[in-house]
């Protein structure tokens, strides 16, 4: 599972590296978050096909930047490979959970859910009990499933990695764009990192360039935010799952530097 894409940079990291991760560690499925692929804020259909597009990359999950672009929801309706997080309304475009078929033709659910906390977004639906349904519905179809929990707040990734232990097989946050060193397996077999961290430029302000973040932080006027382009890495993890369980039996951090 690949951290949030940032701009050009980081999807040029996820082109270069996810092959490469592929063939070393023998990966089966990937799954990257892409809400930030286009100009550093939500992704256009183009970048969608762009990302899908890689050897190794399967399916792409979002967060609360997934409609900044308009043309994105005619494309979601008929993309099931693109989700946006299930606890938006119904009437949103698209799919917030999805069952796909791995490389090794084992069944990997997916739900993609949306914190609440900090987030100032007033239309959510709550993502623990919509989450749950969701995910015993995909359980009658396998026991390998993956949630993509973007939120701000630290507590609530760790709530719903505690609320969900033993009922899926990895918990793991995105949105912060910091990657956190407190992978573990839960007591009842989930697999749980609070970020991922994030595939772009680490010379940076979370992908952005340095000035015109601290210019704004020093003087309160805004600013145009562009991406930054330099230490570019892709963050995620590698989680190895029991196919008969859906289990976590690991989960190692990756740091992958891309360029010089």
């Amino acid at each position: 599972m690949v951290g949030d894409v940032v701009g050009s940079p980081g999807r040029d990291a996820v082109k270069a590296l996810v092959p490469v991760l592929r063939a070393k560690h023998k990966i089966d499925f990937t799954a990257v978050n892409c809400e930030n692929v286009s100009g550093g804020a939500g992704v256009t259909p183009k970048a969608a096909e762009e990302l899908l597009a890689v050897s190794g990359v399967d399916m792409l999950t979002s967060g609360q930047h997934i409609w900044r672009y308009r043309e994105i929801g005619p494309y979601m309706d008929a993309e099931p490979r693109l989700l946006k997080p299930l606890n938006y309304p119904k009437q949103t475009p698209g799919f917030g959970a999805y069952v796909y078929t791995a490389r090794n033709g084992v069944k990997v659910g997916v739900v993609n859910l949306l914190g609440r906390v900090f987030m100032g977004i007033d239309a959510l639906d709550d993502p623990f009990r919509l989450g749950m349904a969701q995910i015993e519905e995909i359980r009658k179809q396998t026991p390998i499933i993956l949630v993509d929990m973007h939120a701000e707040a630290t507590s609530e990734k760790i709530v719903m990695g505690w609320y969900l232990d033993g009922k899926v097989s990895a918990v793991v946050g995105t949105h912060t764009h910091i990657q956190t060193a407190d992978e573990r397996i839960l007591p009842k077999g989930t697999a749980y990192l609070t970020d991922l961290g994030m595939t772009g430029p680490y010379d940076s302000v979370i992908g952005r360039e340095v000035e015109p973040v601290l210019d704004r932080f020093l003087t309160g006027m805004p600013n145009k935010f562009d991406v930054a382009k330099g230490n570019v890495k892709l963050c995620g993890a590698i989680i190895d799952i029991d196919p008969q369980t859906g289990k976590a039996l690991s989960i190692e951090r990756v740091q992958e530097q891309f360029g010089d």
